[in-house]
């Protein structure tokens, strides 16, 4: 354990499993709405990094995310479906990555499910397009850093810390396992 953690006198560590991490990861995937999908192996022309929004975190933990079918994240994942997702959801808190196993394909009625109409600027044969495929991914494991209270409660708790000269954030940091 760090010094910074150490000084902390309040509970700033919490281990969360089951429905606990779905919630907690839901939370935070919501909150953020984009996150950076790495895969573990890139082909000429990839970083292996981009953007990509979660479109769905079901009720196992599991993350879904529309592709189009000829993109370098699907011929990767085809390679190695090993993934890293990072989500940062506000400047100060909700922060998590989870690395997991992703698997690629043309499920039409998750399609429909996930399917916005912004989503045609990308696919512009709507829906229906052959080219969208359907990328779900299943962590493994994760990490999340957070606020107990809110991002207010967390300010006070600083100011008062940086005033009294005692370390007193409102964090709490943890693994996730679905």
């Amino acid at each position: 354990m760090d010094s910074i953690n150490k000084n902390q006198p309040e509970h700033n560590h919490e281990d969360l499993s089951g429905t606990a991490a779905v919630e907690k990861i839901r939370h935070i995937v919501d909150k953020a709405e984009s996150c950076f999908f790495t895969t573990a192996f890139q082909v000429a022309g990839s970083s292996g990094t981009r953007p990509m929004g979660a479109q769905e975190v079901d009720d196992e933990g599991n993350l879904w995310f529309l592709s189009a079918n000829d993109s370098h994240k699907d011929q990767e994942i085809a390679v190695n479906p090993n993934v890293t997702l990072y989500f940062q959801g506000s400047a100060h808190s909700d922060f998590l990555v989870l690395k997991g196993v992703a698997s690629a394909s043309r499920d039409e009625s998750k399609i429909k499910k996930l399917w916005q109409p912004i989503f045609k600027t990308w696919f512009t044969e709507g829906e229906d397009d052959p080219r969208i495929s359907v990328i779900k991914v299943t962590p493994t494991e994760g990490h999340y850093w957070d606020t107990k209270h809110g991002f207010a409660v967390a300010g006070v708790k600083m100011a008062i810390g940086a005033l009294t000269g005692k370390t007193l954030d409102d964090s709490i940091e943890g693994k996730v396992k679905p």
